[in-house]
């Protein structure tokens, strides 16, 4: 047996107080005189073994009580495992799992509430003395310290659900790099999770030189289905006009979720409502049409109503509706007619006129699409500019010129993977087949005639395909393609293989030419995305704007307001917010009094799958050493802490106390000279 505070045996000498006492009697005895003893020796004798019986049982009671009550204090102890480490201060990192999936229920309630009674219950099992880390998947500089109990149970309290998501490897990490700094104490690692599998990275094993703990919340097997994604179908939104929206739907549960309810509302107004039935574990996509848009920026949401796990019941996204699309249209000096007549059709367009030679490289990115026509041969410069553009999400339209210089073409549209224009070949054909299936074409027909009057082509320049795969638009009777358009990262790239000259082919007068360069502008933009997903580190861009100290860019939502980094790229404005500070919903980007952007931002989806490890696959992922304790059922005992190791004997020692006082008050009351003795000495007298 071992002593966890063997300086309270000092209190051992306080055993000679009742010692001392039983030794000195200190009662006075009055004087009775009788005139004969012979009887009174006699009674004397039999009253005095009877005292001294009494007075040494409850001496024995006294010193024993005041013996378990030192053993109290001073903690005795059987060692256990970690007998090496009793009595020295310890450094203790406690992880909470804050993430949504910690929303899940058992039969004790929310997992995120058992979790912070988890960590407290750690907490007490420790000494007074030791010192203790809360750390969340928030990663907060605040939790970058030791704390004591107090302090650590205050933190623990303040703890919200967070949208961040950490893995194991970043949260041991964490753990180790602010115990290492203390060297002297003794370190334990605790995390409190359900163990979901999205904080789990591919094949990689943890690592720690510091004892782990799990403790394990297990959930109730429940449904869940969420909002995937959603995306428009045009890039392009006319006021009044129709919108359809794309919508995926995931169930995550392992069976069908039967006649799940979905609200879309734009701008707080119901526009579509659905009810959808799911496979189990399956997901499936639904279009939403609406319309009666007003022009400017529109705020909308997808509602789910589907329990008991909401947190991703909720999908916002934000879009805007101009009244007008710029167009910019450069050519090699002269305005093209066939170009002009096109675009001056309708008011919605809105085409700019500049040669090759005056373009103004700031303002690219403000055009949602670019069409160069008639050009001899591009400058370097603009081919930078042109392939920047596009790579950023800009479309772009290629007309070759009459004469056109073939390497200064190539140079734009090899590098970056579209179709690119060869040499000229002088042989008559024509267009034999469309594609349908593209975007381009697919509102254009309900079906393709029999016969259908096609472009005719007098000569034309051979297309090669690029590294990335065109759909091809429309194709020659020589195999070749007559107009190509390849995806180039964000934006898109098409290029026709004749000029628009009809010495060269009929397609700048053909019936076909209006609709297919409206469609392909309507097509076009590299609008701001949708939304934003949190925790993935992606680049907010927006047009250019200027942020000074004078006028600050400020996102705000209500009450809340975030000052991001703000810089300047290539004539956009590029953000950065710190995920922590983000929360679902909508935010307005505000410079001053005025409205820049409004930014969606929803939570990441990783966490709606409600799959976890088991014991087994926690063995593999963690250390040797690692404890698996079952947090339905943890209690100080079962912590498995330096100050619990070992079978524990002050609570023993306090109930023997307790038992040895009770025996000397029964002593002191109940054992005393019998009546009868006393009453025969009485009549001696």
């Amino acid at each position: 047996m071992r002593f966890l505070y063997p300086a309270f045996l000092f209190a051992l000498l306080s055993l000679v107080i009742p010692v001392a006492i039983h030794l000195f009697n200190f009662r006075r005895y009055k004087k009775v005189y009788f005139s004969n003893v012979q009887f009174l020796k006699e009674v004397q004798l039999q009253q005095a073994s009877r005292r001294n019986l009494r007075e040494r049982l409850i001496l024995a009671s006294r010193l024993l009580a005041l013996l378990f009550l030192v053993f109290a204090f001073a903690r005795p102890y059987f060692p256990g495992r970690d007998a090496a480490l009793v009595g020295k201060q310890q450094a203790v990192s406690i992880f909470v799992d804050n993430s949504y999936s910690m929303q899940a229920i058992n039969k004790e309630g929310p997992l995120f509430d058992q979790a912070k009674q988890r960590a407290k219950q750690i907490s007490a099992a420790f000494s007074i003395n030791d010192r203790f880390q809360i750390l969340t998947h928030d990663f907060e500089g605040k939790h970058q310290r030791l704390l004591s109990r107090s302090e650590f149970n205050d933190a623990v309290d303040a703890v919200k659900p967070s949208a961040q998501s950490r893995t194991f490897l970043q949260v041991v990490a964490r753990q180790q790099n602010l115990l290492n700094l203390h060297s002297n104490d003794v370190k334990r690692i605790f995390i409190v999770s359900d163990f979901h599998k999205n904080m789990a990275e591919a094949d990689k094993q943890i690592t720690s030189n510091i004892p782990v703990d799990l403790v394990e919340l297990k959930p109730t097997s429940m449904p869940n289905v969420a909002v995937d994604t959603a995306w428009l179908l045009s890039a392009t939104h006319r006021p009044g006009e129709g919108e359809k929206m794309v919508v995926r739907l995931h169930n995550y549960a392992d069976k069908a979720a039967e006649k799940v309810p979905l609200k879309l509302k734009i701008n707080g107004i119901q526009k579509a409502i659905g009810s959808f039935t799911i496979k189990a574990r399956s997901s499936q996509t639904d279009t939403l049409s609406f319309s009666g848009l007003q022009k400017g920026w529109q705020r909308g949401e997808i509602e789910l109503q589907h329990n008991p796990i909401t947190f991703d019941n909720q999908f916002y996204f934000s879009f805007k509706v101009s009244d007008e699309l710029r167009i910019l249209l450069i050519n090699g000096g002269m305005p093209n007619k066939y170009l002009t007549a096109v675009f001056g059709s309708d008011s919605f367009f809105k085409p700019t006129q500049v040669g090759d030679g005056n373009v103004d490289y700031a303002q690219l990115s403000s055009y949602p699409l670019v069409v160069l026509s008639d050009i001899k041969s591009i400058s370097a410069g603009l081919v930078q500019q042109l392939q920047n553009y596009v790579r950023k999400g800009g479309s772009l339209i290629v007309f070759p010129s009459a004469d056109a210089d073939i390497n200064s073409y190539r140079s734009l549209l090899q590098p970056i993977g579209a179709s690119y224009t060869d040499k000229l070949v002088n042989e008559p054909t024509k267009v034999v087949s469309i594609d349908l299936q593209s975007a381009v074409f697919k509102s254009i027909f309900e079906a393709l005639p029999q016969n259908p009057d096609l472009p005719k082509v007098s000569k034309y320049y051979q297309l090669v395909a690029g590294a990335k795969r065109a759909e091809h638009l429309m194709k020659l009777q020589t195999g070749t393609d007559l107009l190509a358009q390849t995806t180039v990262s964000k934006g898109k790239v098409t290029v026709a293989a004749v000029p628009l000259s009809e010495d060269f082919s009929s397609l700048p007068v053909h019936a076909l030419f209006v609709p297919v360069m409206l469609h392909a502008a309507l097509l076009s933009g590299h609008d701001m995305p949708l939304f934003y997903t949190i925790g993935s580190n992606e680049v907010m861009e927006t047009v250019p704007l200027q942020s000074t100290e004078k006028s600050l860019l400020r996102l705000v939502k209500g009450r809340d307001i975030i000052i991001p980094d703000v810089r300047q790229q290539e004539g956009s404005t590029i953000l950065f917010a710190p995920s922590e500070l983000l929360s679902p919903g909508i935010f307005e980007l505000r410079k001053q009094d005025s409205l820049a952007a409004v930014l969606a931002f929803n939570d990441n989806r990783s966490e709606s799958d409600l799959s976890y490890f088991s014991p087994q696959e926690l063995e593999q992922m963690f250390p040797a050493k690692t404890e698996l304790l079952n947090g339905n059922k943890l209690n100080a005992n079962n912590i498995g802490s330096a100050a619990n190791s070992g079978l524990q004997l002050w609570k023993l020692c306090i109930i023997l106390a307790l038992i040895f006082l009770a025996i000397e008050i029964l002593l002191v009351r109940y054992f005393k000279v019998s009546k009868s003795q006393i009453a025969e000495l009485e009549n001696i007298n």
